[in-house]
């Protein structure tokens, strides 16, 4: 019989078989105990084709990927939010150049054009917002498209519904998972606390996937991973430390929103830790340059001081660069007159880095304590804004800073989940390196200013960013310099020895620098969309991962198969 190609399979499909819970029970729905109401509740099971934890960019992306290509999945998320760095973290999308016309998947690119397409509909902007193709709500220097979390939340949950309403896709929020069930190389199944409904679930699937934030399905899973630092000796990366160490992570920084009323005054209660972080110092090496609650830091790629302006009415601080304006999701002069009473920022600068704690395989207490700390230097930091930050006028505070609770969705203004810029990282079968990636050793190792970055014959999809790491818990200052576009190995999403459990986060084969680059938003939904691709692709041949990989007729046709899905695996 001949063998069709993935494509004719698709087209050929009748449809998807919808996941059901165990003994006919509708998803959400608990099974009832003995009559006295003593016994506990047996666990509810779901099956799908492949399992996905953690709601972020790569988890969502994963599944939609998935779910265009008929498979059924169950996606669980911690919070009650999906997206991951674009919401319920609060960071909008770190980006390259390019990101308008090429370097992502076509679907990332239709997620920006729904977001610009809710502004247009629902929003009252001006006559000329509304007419610019490349709408930028905010106008935030540090994206093309800075915009409120809630936006984006808006938008995936649309891109989803219909999925949902089939029962191709449950989606389960306040979820997380808590043990697992592994027999030699597989993954059998996954237990998840559903802490809305206090219930625990049977996740049973063919295929998981780690889109959590902090890699958490490996420790569970026993899947060998690496956290930290790795030494010189270790990778032969020019920008690492001739020691590692694993337990140095970077800074996680806990976002917050605020906006800027004139003659307002919303000066906060007196942080409990104030003294203590107004006159904190980073121990770094090298050198932080004064307090953390000032407007110096260390120049990322020189690590020599340099100074930041701060002006919350958007106006120009000179040639230095105006801390307002970086993160900002909505420039009020986007909007008819009167709609916003000020602008509104992101804070996620310098001066909100914690430096001070480790959280990757923290206990929750530990992780708890560190996160509190963090929200008590966000309340100090804007205090400081609020009562001592320098004005132009030789005064000092800006009284009219607000803390915009309802920009996060919660009770204390504070992010639903930090911003963790570090994972833990499977031990891959093949491995990112400084040397395929970034611009100096690149050029050492071709004896020429290199301009590509190294070219894998297994690509899944493209990135771009500077390799970019803030100061870590371990005390070491910022790590920055370039990086090249480069591609996604498909050796980097395959673990040495599990078969059926795939990275679809910042937890791939990469090292502590080539994190740098690959951490980012464009970046880990190209990943997530490779597992979701990956896992219908191997499931319609009967396949494992690693097969799709090794046997070159199978590659090409998964890598035809991607591209054709809007996927790009190479830079023009």
């Amino acid at each position: 019989m001949k063998r069709r190609n993935f494509l004719e399979m698709l087209a050929l499909s009748s449809g998807a078989v919808i996941a059901q819970p165990a003994l006919g029970m509708a998803p959400g729905k608990q099974q009832q105990g003995s009559a006295s109401g003593k016994r506990k509740a047996k666990p509810e099971t779901l099956t799908a084709d492949l399992i996905i934890a953690g709601g972020g960019l790569g988890g969502v992306a994963a599944a939609l990927a998935a779910l265009h290509s008929q498979q059924t999945v169950v996606l669980t998320e911690e919070t009650d939010w999906i997206g991951g760095q674009l919401t319920q973290q609060g960071v909008p999308p770190d980006e390259h150049p390019w990101i308008e016309t090429h370097g992502a998947p076509a679907r990332y690119r239709e997620l920006r054009n729904r977001i610009r397409e809710y502004y247009t509909r629902h929003y009252p902007l001006t006559a000329d917002a509304r007419q610019r193709t490349h709408l930028n709500p905010g106008d935030g220097s540090v994206s093309r498209l800075c915009h409120e979390p809630r936006v984006a939340l808006a938008v995936m949950l649309d891109m989803l519904a219909p999925f949902i309403s089939t029962g191709q896709l449950v989606l389960l929020t306040d979820t997380k998972v808590v043990r697992a069930n592994v027999t030699g190389n597989k993954v059998l199944s996954l237990t998840a606390r559903d802490e809305r409904n206090n219930r625990e679930l049977i996740l049973k699937g063919s295929y998981f996937a780690d889109a959590t934030e902090m890699g958490d399905l490996l420790p569970l899973t026993g899947t060998e991973f690496v956290t930290g630092t790795e030494s010189k000796q270790q990778t032969g990366e020019l920008h690492a430390p001739e020691k590692g160490n694993p337990e140095n992570n970077q800074a996680f920084t806990v976002c917050f929103a605020l906006d800027y009323v004139p003659g307002g005054n919303f000066v906060i209660e007196k942080p409990a830790e104030y003294e203590f972080w107004r006159n904190h110092v980073p121990a770094l090496t090298p050198a932080w340059s004064g307090r953390q609650l000032d407007l110096h830091y260390s120049d990322p790629r020189t690590l020599k001081p340099k100074l930041l302006g701060f002006h919350p009415e958007g106006i120009a601080t000179g040639d230095v660069l105006n801390l307002w304006n970086y993160r900002r999701i909505i420039n009020k002069s986007n909007f008819t007159e009167g709609a916003y009473k000020g602008d509104v920022t992101i804070v996620n600068w310098p001066q909100n880095d914690y430096m001070l704690g480790n959280v990757i395989g923290a206990s929750p207490e530990k992780f708890h304590h560190h996160v509190e700390r963090a929200k008590q230097l966000n309340l100090s930091l804007i205090y400081w804004l609020q009562t001592e930050a320098p004005r132009p006028d030789g005064g000092k505070g800006w009284p009219g800073i607000r803390l915009r609770k309802d920009m996060m969705g919660t009770a204390d203004g504070m992010a639903k989940y930090p911003y963790i810029r570090e994972s833990r990282r499977i031990k891959a079968v093949f491995t990112v390196l400084e040397e395929h990636v970034g611009a100096e050793q690149r050029a050492q190792k071709t004896g020429q200013t290199e301009k590509k970055a190294a070219a894998f014959y297994d690509s899944v999809g493209v990135g771009y960013y500077h390799i970019d790491l803030h100061p870590s818990c371990a005390g070491v200052n910022y790590v920055d310099f370039g990086s090249l576009p480069y591609q996604i190995p498909l050796g980097a999403l395959l673990p040495q020895r599990m078969e059926n459990l795939l990275p679809a986060n910042k937890n791939i084969g990469t090292t502590h620098i080539t994190n740098g680059c690959y951490r980012l938003h464009p970046t880990e939904w190209g990943i997530g969309e490779a597992v979701g691709n990956l896992v219908a692709f191997a499931r319609s041949k009967n396949v494992t991962p690693r097969a799709v990989r090794e046997q070159a007729p199978l590659l090409k046709e998964f890598q035809d198969y991607i591209r054709a899905c809007g996927v790009e695996t190479s830079w023009p």
